[in-house]
């Protein structure tokens, strides 16, 4: 039989102590809460799904910052704490749906109580609040942060936090940065380790900036989730410091160098989770010492992930358009009701169909223009796998390069090229809808509506490529449409990007309902169990 790598057993042990670890503990005693509430709870989650869609791995921390930062909101301004806040949200949280009910054991509340205690103490004494009596310059930065810490609380990440480290392990024997990257001062050579590891986590699980700054600041400090009185007063003091270093750290300009290495090589080491993580663990990990056997598991587990990813794909592109749809619809009413007044002209209920039904066409044409993985891709797949996952003389290597500079004249030129591919994809969009006689308000609607839909449609390409490990060949088609698409899918990214910043959907929830229904559910738990204690008394 083939020996199995150190770091394969390694993982194998973790693996298995996060399968001991899925047990309850007989005896302990969970949170429940009531079926109804719970239910109730539930359907408006659904609904702050649609307003404030994210990847679905990043939902439940959403809501966790969203109940947050409204509770720190009314932090009293010389108040030390939050006494009761930590059972409020994890029973708030469960009823939303995001933990499983009796499930969760009760001393968890405490511990997350505990967590929030740490960050109210950390905004109370940090250096800039005494001297200027403000908020924290990365205020929003530690309560997501805070966020991270209670989501792993609550649901221990322990078998992604094993593969983080194992692969973080392996990037580090098998990429090598070039020299000249070093004399230019692009990277510290002590840093180098900070980037594969924010990389693998971005490939991996395509974790975002406060989870990834989390585990970094657990990283380099592992004593931030349990301090010493003592050192949580020398955090607090240096807090902003922690957090610009971290903000360096995750702005790096080579980052997208060590993230595409990482990227194409994530499915290995994906399908081997998948593995591991099945419930005959304990067989599993005696007969992959076989490499024929673990050949028979890894194309098990690339079929379900490849049905799995097909799903989740239909999934984001539903939910990505409901989001564009429910959260801008309304503006975009406004929006034609005034153009239409301000140019005198009738508001066309057709125009709005029109501007309904093209976005939505162009996002099924994106999802149905989706290409499975080729037939060949599995067997690379395997082989890596075996790569990795056995024993090796000698590693594989993949080269971290920078690209060749560019000239004036050279970049001029590209950048010209650039503008004009924009111009003639804009012009086309604008003379299409010109031709079919829509007005100018709802051509401008359209192309701000394509632009978004366009952007949304190639993360959800993007994310169908997650098993593709083979190198895809880009013909002159491909070429020309890069040229003329990429200027739209642009202007898309940067409009998501501010409307995530005023997105007046989002902020009415939270201003007007999120509170109230919160309270009112907590009504509807209270009085159920009123009328149980009334019946018990009959």
């Amino acid at each position: 039989m083939t020996e199995l790598s150190e770091a394969t057993k390694n993982l194998i042990l973790k693996y298995g102590l996060w399968q001991a670890s899925l047990k309850v503990k007989e005896g302990a005693l969970t949170i429940h809460v009531d079926e109804v509430a719970l239910k109730v709870a539930a359907f408006y989650e659904h609904v702050r799904t649609i307003v404030d869609w994210k990847e679905e791995h990043l939902m439940r921390r959403a809501a966790i910052i969203r109940k947050l930062k409204k509770r720190f909101q009314d932090l009293p301004q010389n108040s030390t704490s939050l006494p009761g806040i930590g059972e409020w949200l994890v029973l708030d949280l469960i009823r939303g749906g995001y933990f499983p009910n009796d499930k969760i054991e009760e001393s968890k509340i405490q511990e997350v109580q505990h967590i929030i205690d740490k960050y109210v103490f950390i905004l109370r004494n940090n250096i800039e609040n005494k001297k200027t009596g403000t908020q924290l310059k990365y205020y929003d930065q530690l309560l997501e942060i805070a966020s991270c810490e209670i989501e792993e609380t609550l649901a221990p990440s322990q078998k992604e936090i094993a593969l983080i480290d194992y692969m973080f392990e392996k990037m580090k024997e098998r990429i090598n940065v070039k020299k000249v990257i070093y004399e230019r001062n692009l990277l510290k050579p002590e840093d180098k380790d900070i980037q594969i590891y924010i990389a693998v986590q971005q490939a991996l699980f395509k974790f975002d900036e406060p989870i990834i700054s989390y585990n970094l600041i657990r990283y380099k400090y592992p004593s931030w989730d349990n301090p010493s009185q003592e050192e949580l007063f020398k955090i607090s003091q240096n807090i902003d410091t922690i957090l610009h270093t971290i903000e360096t750290d995750l702005t790096c300009p080579l980052a997208k160098k060590f993230y595409k290495i990482c990227e194409k090589y994530d499915t290995a080491y994906l399908l081997i989770g998948d593995i591991l993580a099945k419930e005959n663990f304990e067989k599993i990990s005696q007969e992959i010492n076989d490499p024929s056997i673990l050949e028979g598991y890894i194309k098990t587990a690339y079929q379900k992930r490849l049905v799995d990813l097909k799903a989740k794909i239909n999934r984001a592109a539903i939910y990505s358009i409901l989001s564009i749809f429910v959260t801008k619809i309304l503006t975009v009413i406004v929006l034609l009701i005034i153009l239409s007044k301000i140019l005198s002209q009738k508001f066309g209920w057709l125009s709005l169909v029109i501007d309904v039904f093209i976005p939505t066409a162009l996002m099924a044409f994106l999802v149905l223009s989706i290409k499975p993985p080729s037939k060949k891709n599995i067997n690379i797949v395997v082989v890596e796998i075996m790569k990795i996952f056995y024993q090796k003389d000698k590693p594989d290597t993949y080269e971290v390069k920078i690209s060749k500079k560019k000239g004036f004249i050279t970049t001029a030129i590209l950048s010209l090229i650039y503008l004009l591919g924009a111009c003639i994809s804009f012009g086309f969009i604008f003379g299409v809808f010109k031709y079919i006689e829509l007005d100018m308000p709802s051509i401008v609607i359209n192309m701000v509506f394509i632009a978004l839909i366009l952007f949304a449609g190639t993360a959800v390409q993007k994310r169908a490529k997650e098993l593709t490990v083979e190198e895809e060949s880009g013909g002159f088609l491909t070429f020309a449409s890069d040229i003329l698409f990429l200027p739209v899918t642009g202007a898309g990214q940067w409009m998501s990007n501010k409307w995530k910043r005023y997105n007046a959907f989002s902020a009415f929830f939270n201003a007007l309902i999120d509170m109230p229904f919160s309270v009112f559910v907590e009504f509807i738990e209270r009085w159920r169990y009123f009328i149980k204690e009334k019946k018990d008394e009959l």
